[in-house]
């Protein structure tokens, strides 16, 4: 609701998130819904043995490519850190996502996420341009309570998660 309310999000840095270089990044999955559910049905069940700690949660906002694209969005570039410092001048590295499959014990594999960086510290959101997505029924319920009708009126929609579980 905070979120909604203040149409805003905050950017991640080295320090709070796993981005690389001096700039702050607002992070996306460009991803359909079905691989949204997947990371998350994933994370549930496999929580202990991927160290307790929650990433996904069947809230979340979702707004149109183009739209993200337009803010400046852009997607990552998957590769060796290193590698891609090479590669990309130095005021995008913001872009970058460590990728590494040499070590079996220890792959670092972020692909499945297909994600896209805004590199800001805040992101301000129009509503008309975003998709509230809930766990279930009674959370849509709650949501709808509790924000304004003409904030509900913007919304761009609502998708109840628990209908798309199979």
């Amino acid at each position: 609701l905070k979120i909604i309310k203040e149409r805003k999000l905050n950017g991640s840095s080295t320090e709070s998130g796993f981005i690389t270089g001096n700039r702050k990044a607002v992070c996306f999955q460009d991803a359909p819904i079905s691989g949204v559910l997947q990371n998350i049905l994933h994370e549930n069940n496999f929580k202990d043995e991927l160290g307790g700690r929650t990433r996904y949660s069947y809230f979340g906002i979702a707004f149109p490519k183009q739209y993200i694209f337009q803010q400046g969005g852009r997607p990552v570039m998957y590769e060796n850190k290193e590698t891609a410092k090479k590669i990309l001048p130095k005021d995008e590295h913001w872009r970058i996502v460590d990728f590494n499959l040499n070590n079996w014990n220890n792959l670092v594999d972020w692909t499945h996420e297909r994600e896209w960086r805004l590199p800001a510290d805040e992101f301000h959101f129009n509503l008309s341009s975003a998709i509230i997505l809930v766990p279930n029924q009674d959370c849509q319920r709650e949501l709808i309570a509790n924000l304004s009708e003409e904030d509900l009126k913007m919304l761009m929609g609502i998708i109840q998660i628990s209908p798309l579980i199979y």
